[in-house]
């Protein structure tokens, strides 16, 4: 029996490169799997069609969409995760979820192998790799383009020889990955970091230099998830999909960042993501309002290293997986209403309210109704500097 290879495939210039060389190199026969998380563009049956015109065997789709959306995109966000503070993960939060596709089509289809079309020199290649061993120890994985070391410029040429259609040409160098949660855009001009991003980079965002009206939206969290925009109830997708159009228009959500990748290298990219950052910016303050002071501060240390653990590819790890507890944990209480002005590239929380909220107006007001008693204060600072008092007697006595 032939030998088969489950190809992750996008339709893009890696992965239609990929079909032939694994075909020539190999003899095996190529099953390309393309995973749907709302990746938009091309019609996914033009996609499949593609990767059986360039050699693949059989091609399968499948719709991961909510999946996606409910499973990987609300997990960060509960996460607020940021890497280096500006990226949400647009493309690591979907490796895992593709991952699960491929090994689950490899299984399928009887394959022995799973390749994907990442280089060398990316993050994405661990990501997959990872996350294949752990879920199919089984299975070999290999990677064409990375282990043929083509250049963009070479897999370019080798598509126009072998008359495989891509949409990707000599004109058009950039290389885009993208979905629901956002777009990421690297190589060509952009790689000199001096150079401005031109307006065709970007596709899921408007110029803010001259936007619409203010755009007043109010989001519903339910444990930290948005359930209902402007009081409609929503699904995660539909969350994140209304949050694209609506922030998108204003402009928000455009990220320009040299970022420090997995494999030791520093990269420039450029990202689209203004459902997420929206929704980030709104969970952020919907927290601020809902979680106790330590616990807050503690989340933001578990924030960083779940993220960072994602990014690495290490979203099947135990530790993750322990980290998930934890974030859960914190948001049973992150219930209620966060209102912002979407506009000009920013988007402004203007309005909170929440039942589970540990605001106490009696508390933090100034004016009449004041229930604070401001005569325990003086006790408290005593005690709350005291180390530093000691310490200081003691080094002004040693002339230090």
């Amino acid at each position: 029996m032939t030998d088969r290879v489950v190809l992750a495939y996008s339709g893009g210039l890696d992965t239609s490169v990929a079909i032939g060389w694994i075909g020539e190199a190999t003899g095996a026969e190529v099953i390309a799997v393309a995973v749907d998380v709302g990746q938009g563009g091309e019609d996914l049956e033009t996609v499949r069609q593609r990767a059986l015109d360039c050699g693949a065997v059989e091609a399968y789709v499948a719709d991961a969409r909510e999946e996606f959306a409910t499973e990987y995109c609300m997990p960060a966000l509960k996460s607020n995760s940021l890497y280096m503070d500006a990226y949400p993960l647009v493309s690591a939060v979907s490796r895992p979820v593709i991952v699960k596709h491929l090994v689950k089509a490899a299984k399928q289809f009887n394959a022995t192998t799973v390749a994907h079309g990442c280089t060398g020199k990316g993050n994405d290649q661990v990501r997959f790799e990872v996350g294949i061993q752990t879920l199919g120890p089984e299975l070999k994985c290999i990677a064409p383009v990375r282990d043929l070391a083509l250049t963009r410029e070479k897999a370019i040429t080798y598509a126009e020889n072998n008359d495989l259609p891509i949409v990707t040409t000599k004109s058009n160098p950039f290389s885009i990955d993208q979905n629901v949660w956002g777009r990421a855009v690297e190589t060509g001009f952009l790689e000199d970091i001096w150079n401005k991003p031109t307006k065709d980079v970007y596709d899921y965002t408007d110029d803010p230099t001259f936007p619409p009206a203010v755009d007043e939206v109010t989001i519903t969290f339910e444990q930290g998830i948005p359930v209902a925009i402007d009081g409609a109830p929503v699904t995660p997708l539909e969350a994140i999909e209304i949050m694209n159009r609506r922030a998108g228009a204003q402009g928000i959500g455009r990220i320009d960042v040299v970022e420090d990748r997995l494999v030791g290298i520093k990269s420039r990219e450029i990202y689209e993501a203004p459902g997420a950052m929206a929704l980030i910016a709104a969970h952020k303050e919907l927290e601020n309002v809902t979680i106790e002071r330590e616990q807050a501060r503690f989340k933001k240390t578990v924030d960083q290293r779940w993220t960072e653990l994602v990014y690495d590819g290490q979203w099947f790890s135990p530790l993750k997986k322990s980290l998930d507890v934890f974030v859960d944990d914190t948001q049973k209480m992150v219930n209620g209403e966060i209102r912002m002005d979407l506009h000009g590239g920013r988007a402004t929380v203007t309005g909170r309210q929440s039942n589970t909220s540990l605001y106490d107006f009696n508390l933090a007001t100034y004016d009449e109704g004041d229930s604070f008693d401001q005569s325990q204060a003086r006790g408290f600072i005593e005690l709350f500097g005291m180390s530093s008092k000691v310490a200081s007697a003691r080094d002004q006595r040693l002339g230090l």
